[in-house]
């Protein structure tokens, strides 16, 4: 008897942990959200020496990289979720907990950075008052929101209301890559440095999220070829920029999802 309880007590315990691998992931997308904050708020420091000048750049770049990798392991705890078949009301909590740090948080930080750029081009830009740039928090503010709102909703089992927060993180993502390694037109990095950009960036992104607009998921109803079809131009889309337009085609793809979602609207339950 006490031989079937001690195995009842270890299948349970085993069974415990094997419902805590998923959170395990969703909890190293919190740490990586963290890491690209740091990197993020740590600014370039120039050092003066007696007869050299030490230059350390901004890492801002590096929190592309971390949120990059937050979006992977965000991907990966809903598919060992399911995998392991120990979905959990936990587990939906703590994801869009730490997605508003990954995706909200840090793109914010990164959009503040590049406003303080922005100003910084123009005469006494660096003693500018800081409400100039509190509109970069408006971003995670939006995506808290959308989160928020995803979780008590029921309708979005095989379709999106309002752009992904990691969609929308990861297009904020892209814009230090493409400023840092710019293989670009001039007039591309000069509006990276234009502080109304910056503005219309926030404003569109935020009401992409916040708003009720149909936007695809990789979730189907019925596997059918039609189905597949807005993934393949998205696909296209994604491949072709790439060749040409090296890292832009993170914009291009964002704008092509949405576009494509608008056209196809995908059905939400």
């Amino acid at each position: 008897m006490n031989a079937l309880n001690n195995g009842g007590q270890q299948s349970s315990v085993s069974g415990r942990l094997v419902a805590q691998i998923p959170n395990i992931f969703t909890l190293l997308n919190l740490f990586f959200g963290c890491l690209a904050i740091i990197a993020a708020v740590q600014t370039g420091l120039t050092i003066s020496t007696d007869n050299s000048l030490v230059i350390i750049p901004e890492k801002i770049v590096m929190a592309s990289l971390f949120i990059a990798i937050a979006a992977v392991v965000d991907f990966f705890d809903g598919f060992v979720a399911r995998l392991l078949k120990v979905p959990s009301e936990l587990g939906k909590q703590l994801d869009s907990l730490a997605d508003v740090v990954s995706f909200g948080v840090a793109p914010g930080m990164i959009v503040y950075q590049f406003l303080r750029l922005s100003f910084a081009q123009q005469p006494n830009g660096l003693d500018i008052n800081t409400l100039w740039l509190m509109p970069a928090f408006i971003l995670p503010c939006a995506g808290a929101y959308r989160l928020a709102r995803f979780n008590i909703d029921t309708e979005q089992s095989y379709g999106f209301k309002g752009v992904p927060i990691p969609a929308a993180g990861l297009l904020v993502a892209a814009f230090p890559l493409i400023f840092w390694y710019p293989n670009q037109a001039e007039w591309i990095i000069n509006l990276l440095v234009n502080k109304w950009f910056w503005y219309a960036v926030v404003f569109v992104i935020s009401y992409l999220m916040v708003s009720t607009l149909p936007m695809l998921a990789l979730k189907f109803k019925n596997a059918t070829v039609k189905s597949f079809v807005p993934f393949i131009i998205i696909a296209i889309v994604s491949i072709v920029a790439a060749l040409f337009f090296n890292w832009m085609a993170v914009p291009i793809t964002f704008a092509a999802y949405v576009i494509v979602s608008l056209v196809f609207k995908p059905s939400k339950s």
